[in-house]
Formats: structure tokens, sequence, C-alpha cells
């Protein structure tokens, strides 16, 4: 395939089940195809929510930062991330940290903060032995193949993310927040509509309430645009909720999510939501040296299960403040 003009990014494959794949002669300067191919490639993101690019032999992560500068410009500093991450340098990092036997279901990065990130950046470095794909799904889909009672609901109310920072499970104060002076967290939650209790342990409860539906700011076509079931006690696995809540109670889980009036979400809601996803979900085992680009409030990732060695490195940009993405505390705990 030749690479000479961007028109030739129009080339990419679609296969079912599968993400639009873009398969290139490796380049050699990878962040100078980068930053030659940005438009017609960010045209690609646009017209199908991801793209996989296979062939530009990414290798290690000062490379993999230059890629995702010419790509994407300044990234972002994550903040109230859920799950501690390895610094790569300014806005690059590894994958979350999660238990490898374990999925991380689907989700769009950071909904619950005020600014989201547009567009999600994933290079590998170390494919996993077995399984670790991140699988994508589409948010247009998701909600019209939801139920619409549910989903009316989840418009009308939106959705409640609750929060307990403890040392042994999430991410710390400091991991979320970049800093662990009280002060500094508590304008940061007030600025950003968070309610906030310091408990008396000194550990800290947060609970925020965010819009479940969007419009994407660039195509106008509304989106199931949240982490519902993935930060919701029912998608943990039952041993480790059994033992979270045993040892901090219900109330003081880590993460959990409710209906945007306090209302607890039941399990078989949370079940109906992630088997949505898996009707919805296209995926790609990754292989060494690949690059994906994901349209975070139009596609939703996920993380699954894998064995062996796995190096994916991460990097967020473009933030946006929705519209329509509302931000309120004022709810009727129940």
């Amino acid at each position: 395939m030749s690479l000479s003009s961007p028109a030739s990014l129009l080339e990419v494959a679609l296969q079912p089940g599968k993400p639009a794949t873009l398969q290139v002669d490796s380049p050699g300067d990878a962040p100078g195809w980068a930053a030659r191919h940005r438009e017609a490639l960010r045209a690609r993101v646009t017209e199908h929510g991801a793209v996989l690019v296979r062939g530009l032999g990414l290798r290690e992560p000062a490379q993999v930062g230059a890629v995702f500068a010419g790509l994407a410009g300044e990234l972002m500093t994550e903040r109230e991330a859920f799950a501690p991450r390895e610094s790569y340098g300014p806005g690059l990092y590894s994958s979350s940290t999660w238990p490898p036997n374990q999925p991380m279901c689907m989700h769009h990065e950071l909904s619950y903060t005020l600014e989201v990130p547009g567009l999600m950046l994933f290079a590998c470095l170390t494919a996993a032995d077995e399984g670790g794909a991140t699988g994508v799904a589409d948010a247009e889909q998701m909600l019209q193949a939801l139920p619409t009672t549910l989903t009316e609901r989840f418009e009308r109310e939106g959705w409640l993310l609750t929060r307990s920072y403890n040392d042994e499970i999430g991410a710390s104060l400091t991991e979320s927040f970049g800093t662990e002076d009280r002060a500094a967290i508590e304008q940061y939650c007030r600025s950003r509509a968070i309610d906030f209790t310091w408990q008396s342990d000194g550990s800290l409860h947060t609970r925020q309430r965010r819009s479940a539906v969007v419009r994407h700011p660039v195509t106008g076509r509304r989106c199931w645009f949240n982490q519902i079931a993935f930060l919701n006690e029912w998608t943990l696995a039952p041993e480790v909720r059994e033992y979270l809540v045993d040892v901090y109670g219900e109330d003081g889980l880590p993460f959990n999510t409710r209906f945007g009036d306090g209302t607890p979400i039941s399990e078989d809601i949370v079940q109906q939501l992630n088997a949505t996803y898996e009707e919805h979900t296209r995926r790609e085992p990754w292989r060494p040296g690949d690059l994906m680009l994901v349209d975070n409030i139009r596609t939703a990732h996920s993380r699954e299960p894998y064995s062996g060695e796995r190096q994916v490195l991460v990097a967020m940009a473009e933030p946006r403040r929705l519209a329509d993405h509302s931000a309120t505390v004022e709810v009727n705990p129940r």
C-alpha cells in the first residue's frame, strides 16, 4: 500500500467483529509518519470511532510519546484516576493497574470528569501470550440497543458515582488529585461539582452526578457515555465484591455507581449493560508495534483478561467540556 498521500489512509479494512484496521509498511520514522498523516487518520477515527494501525513498529516509550504528540498535540494529565498507572513522561502512561485475570469491562475514559478526553491513544509494546485485547463498542449503537425505559431514566436523572479512597484498593489521593494537600483537594472538588466528606480515619469519600447520554461535539449524535457498569459493584468478581463489602461495608466501596437520584442499580441491570456491550464489541488481538486511536465519546473501550506479559501505553488528548454533560451533586441518598 502506498503512503505517499493522505488519501491512502481511506483504505482501512472493515471486517465484522473487528475494529477498522489500517495496515502500513514500516515507515522507519514513525513520528514523522504520524505527523504527516495526522488529519487523514483523524478523519478515519471520526468516521469509524476507532482505528487500529498495524505496521508502525513501535518499540519503546519515547518513540510512542513522539507518535502520540504528532497525532494529538499536547497530552492530558490524568486526574481522578480510578486505578494507579506508571508514568513514562508528560501525559504518557501505562495501562491501568488491574488484575490480569479479571476483565475491565466497557467504559468511556474519565466520563465522570468535567473535562473529558475526546481522544484515546494506545500503543502495544508487548502483546500478551493469550487474551488482553482492547475491545471497542459504538456508543450510538449502544444507546439504540438498550431498553428505552432504562436509557430514558438515565438520561433524565444522570448517574451517581461514589468513591471511597483508601490505601489498599484503587488510586491513592496523590494518584487521583496530584496532591495529598486537603485544601487543594477540597478546592478541586468544589470547582468540579464533587461532594466530599473526610472520614474519621482521614480517608476521603466523594459523590458526583454526571450525564449518562451526551451529544457528540462533532457529529451531534446522541451517545451512551458513562462508566455506569464498569465502576459498579456488580461488575466486580463475586469474591472481590464479597471481600470489599466485608472489609469496608457497602457504603465504603472504593467505587460504585447508582441512578442519579441515589437509587441502587440492581445486578440484573448491570448484567444487561455488559451483555449489550458484548453484543456490540469489536476486537482484534494486539501485536507488538500496534497503534490504536479511539474517539472516547463515540466509542467505549475495554481490556480483556490475559496471561503472560503485556505492555500497552496509553494517552488522553483533546479535552472537551460537553455542553450537555451536566454536573450536579444534589441527590437524595437512599
